[in-house]
C-alpha cells in the first residue's frame, strides 16, 4: 500500500451546526487537509490535520485560527506542553481529599511514590506513538505536581510545528482513553494553590 500524499486528499464537507461552528439554516463547512501523518495505531492508517473553510473551500472559517498564522518555513519553534492526568475528577495520584506530599520529589521523578504506576507507561507510549507518526517529539519529564507531565515538540516552520503539537495532543488524548484517564492542559487547574 502507498501512503497518500496531501494533494490526493479531497476537501470534505460537514455540518457545522453539529460542531457549533455554524447555525442550522446555513451550516455547510468544509475541511481542507493541511498535514498528514502515519497513524501508528492502525495498519495503513493516516491522521489528517485539517483547516475549517467556508463552503467555497477557499475562504477560512471564522474558527480557523491556523489560517491567521504567518508561515515562516525556515523558523524553528520549540513547544513545551504541560498537562495533568486526571481520573475521577482529580489529578492522578492525588488523594480523595486534600493534596499529596509537598512538591519536590515529583519533578523529573522516578519510582512509584513519585509518579505512580501508570503515568510513565502512558508517557512512554505517547512518545513512541508520536515518533512513529513522524512528529518531532524531543523529550518528556514529570513536572512539579503529582500527576503532571510535560512533552516537548521541536519543529521547522510555524504551521508545521503548530500542526505537530496539535497532533501530539490528539494522540495523547486518544491513548489515554484506554486507561480511563483524561488530560487537563491547564498548567494550574487547581487554582491558587502550590499545584
Amino acid at each position: 500500500d502507498v501512503f497518500p500524499t496531501l494533494e490526493q486528499l479531497p476537501l470534505w464537507g460537514f455540518d457545522g451546526s453539529s460542531t457549533m461552528q455554524a447555525e442550522g439554516r446555513s451550516s455547510d463547512c468544509v475541511l481542507k487537509p493541511v498535514a498528514i501523518y502515519p497513524d501508528p495505531a492502525r495498519t495503513n492508517g493516516a491522521l489528517v490535520m485539517c483547516e475549517v473553510m467556508m463552503p467555497d473551500g477557499v475562504t477560512p472559517h471564522a474558527s480557523n485560527a491556523r489560517a491567521t498564522i504567518l508561515d515562516d518555513e525556515d523558523a524553528w519553534f520549540g513547544f513545551e506542553q504541560e498537562y495533568f492526568f486526571y481520573q475521577n475528577g482529580r489529578p492522578l495520584g492525588f488523594p480523595e481529599q486534600g493534596y499529596p506530599a509537598p512538591q519536590g520529589p515529583y519533578y523529573t521523578g522516578v519510582g512509584y511514590s513519585n509518579v505512580g504506576d501508570v503515568a510513565r507507561e502512558i508517557v512512554e507510549e505517547h512518545l513512541d506513538l508520536c515518533l512513529a507518526a513522524g512528529i518531532n517529539h524531543e523529550g518528556i519529564n514529570a513536572e512539579v505536581a503529582k500527576g503532571q507531565w510535560e512533552f516537548q515538540i521541536f519543529g521547522k516552520g510555524s504551521k508545521k510545528a503548530a500542526d505537530q503539537i496539535w497532533m501530539a495532543r490528539y494522540l495523547l488524548q486518544r491513548l489515554t482513553e484506554k486507561y480511563g484517564i483524561d488530560i487537563e492542559y491547564h498548567c494550574k487547574p487547581l487554582g491558587d494553590t502550590d499545584w
